[in-house]
């Protein structure tokens, strides 16, 4: 039997005692000071009646008692349900109430969206975690609770970024998240003790999947409360970190941010990418300035994380920068016809995974979780095509694509042409009504510092489609905007892009 995730926080403190954990700002903590307040804010959490199986609601930004609250909920197998500090007060309650939480811990500097939760959710207890649960923590033992847990024991509830509408949590297990870990480094980060990371953003969501990691190898977690571009690539000068994740909207910024070209990143050894496709210009750019030696893309999904594909940094090449990468080593990946059955080679099909890492579901949502979970698989409704290297490339996912004149357009792909054009900072095509076409494929862009967006520049982008992919894919309609909506979590957010423009 593989081991559990508290049977890995375990070893990592026993394996690395002294040596540095976490670095917040002027603040650290060694791994035996992690793993003993880990320990006090268990107990803690047992004296307020959070024991294995509770679900515990965590509204917290990043900080230095992250890692040991997370770790806390672990050991326990409490069922942590993260709220990520950038969603609504309607969203939250909607998330607290419907996992059943009656105990919420929230951090510091969120007091008036704290208030307001609290007036909408009388019977929930709300518990500060830098005072009263530190207090109840200082008087509580150092050493680990006996608690009885099982491989199968829910300690993860994970609200998805929700771009269909229909917000779900992932439910995974000591067993599931433990082989998170085990994803993270056979696939990605073989992390070692002289290794550190540095996260900004939210541990809430993908962030966090490396803090057990590189916990277990005894690298160092260096933490950021949020992502500043100038800030971000002064830390890197300060704390020397080996590794950073980022998503492609925070590469954008540094890529623009004035500091980059003279900024200190020799210590740098690993830039790792993924939730959302990167535009291949901003990845061209990021290589020729960093050098492609660098850079490791992954392509996961809540319900299989982290990575169910990796893009190594010799496949940083003209040909491969569009893809997602060769199948990670611990997954086994099909890409299936509507009837579930496996497409021709070459073909587009929707990527079924399954693996260690999967969730086992999604919390009280039957019909949900039997659509998605079927015979051992998870159907990630992204559509992919196969090549004859295995490199995986996404087309879009099944419910983005556009039927237009009898023809499938894949919106990703036009999204593509449109963002190699040096006019183009960001793109996003959806479906609208058309008496003509039943769906236009219609774009909305952002345009490059200094650009005009204009008629002649809307005639100019939909020839330079029409060159590179079929001409019934090209935009029938093009719209100008000075920004497009994205999830909390950097994702092109589609649903909101729909309703901005009336669809």
């Amino acid at each position: 039997m593989s081991p559990t995730t508290r049977d890995l926080l375990v070893r990592g403190a026993r394996q690395h005692g002294d040596r540095v954990a976490v670095v917040f700002g002027d603040e650290q903590l060694t791994f035996r000071e992690v793993d003993e307040l880990g320990n006090r804010l268990a107990h803690a959490l047992l004296g307020l009646g959070a024991g294995r199986g509770s679900r515990v609601a965590l509204l917290a930004g990043n900080g230095l008692l992250s890692a040991p609250l997370d770790f806390a909920c672990m050991k326990t197998s409490v069922n942590r349900v993260p709220l990520n500090p950038r969603l609504s007060v309607a969203e939250h309650v909607r998330m607290v109430t419907e996992t059943g939480c009656d105990l919420l811990l929230h951090g510091p500097g969120l007091d008036e969206h704290t208030a307001a939760l609290a007036r909408r959710l009388p019977g929930v207890r709300f518990v500060p975690v830098a005072t009263e649960l530190v207090a109840l923590a200082q008087g509580a033992p150092a050493t680990l609770p006996e608690v009885r847990v099982a491989p199968d024991d829910v300690i993860l509830s994970l609200f998805t970024s929700g771009t269909t509408g229909t917000l779900k949590a992932a439910q995974h297990t000591q067993a599931s998240f433990a082989a998170v870990a085990r994803n993270v480094l056979l696939n990605l980060f073989p992390a070692t003790p002289e290794d550190g990371m540095l996260h900004a953003a939210s541990l809430n969501h993908a962030s966090g999947a490396y803090l057990l990691p590189l916990w277990l190898r005894g690298a160092r977690s260096i933490v950021l409360p949020g992502f500043v571009p100038g800030e971000f690539l002064a830390a890197i000068a300060r704390y020397r970190p080996t590794a950073v994740n980022v998503v492609p909207t925070m590469l954008q910024a540094l890529l623009d941010h004035p500091d980059f070209a003279t900024a200190d990143v020799s210590s740098l050894r690993r830039v790792i990418y993924g939730a959302s496709p990167m535009p291949r210009r901003t990845i061209q750019r990021a290589v020729a300035a960093w050098g492609r030696e660098r850079f490791w893309q992954f392509y996961g999904q809540t319900e299989v994380p982290l990575c169910i594909a990796v893009l190594r940094p010799e496949d940083h090449v003209e040909g491969r920068l569009g893809s997602c990468g060769q199948v990670a080593a611990d997954v086994d990946l099909r890409l299936v016809d509507a009837d579930g059955d496996d497409v021709a080679p070459g073909e587009p099909g929707e990527v079924v995974v399954r693996g260690p890492s999967a969730a086992i579901g999604y919390l009280d949502a039957p019909e949900l979780t039997a659509a998605g979970f079927r015979d051992g698989w998870v159907h990630t409704r992204d559509v992919g095509v196969l090549d004859e290297d295995g490199f995986l490339h996404l087309r879009d996912r099944t419910s983005d694509m556009i039927i237009s004149g009898g023809y499938n357009v894949y919106p990703r792909e036009v999204e593509d042409a449109l963002l190699d054009h040096p006019a183009v900072r960001e793109a996003a095509v959806v479906g609208t009504p058309d008496e003509h076409w039943v769906e236009a494929v219609t774009a909305v862009v952002v345009v490059a510092p200094g650009v005009a967006a204009d008629d002649d520049l809307r005639a100019e982008l939909v020839a330079h489609v029409a060159e590179r992919i079929a001409s019934y894919k090209k935009p029938r309609v093009v719209h100008f905007r000075d920004a497009i909506p994205k999830t909390t979590i950097g994702k092109l957010d589609r649903r909101a892009l729909r309703a901005q423009l009336g669809v």
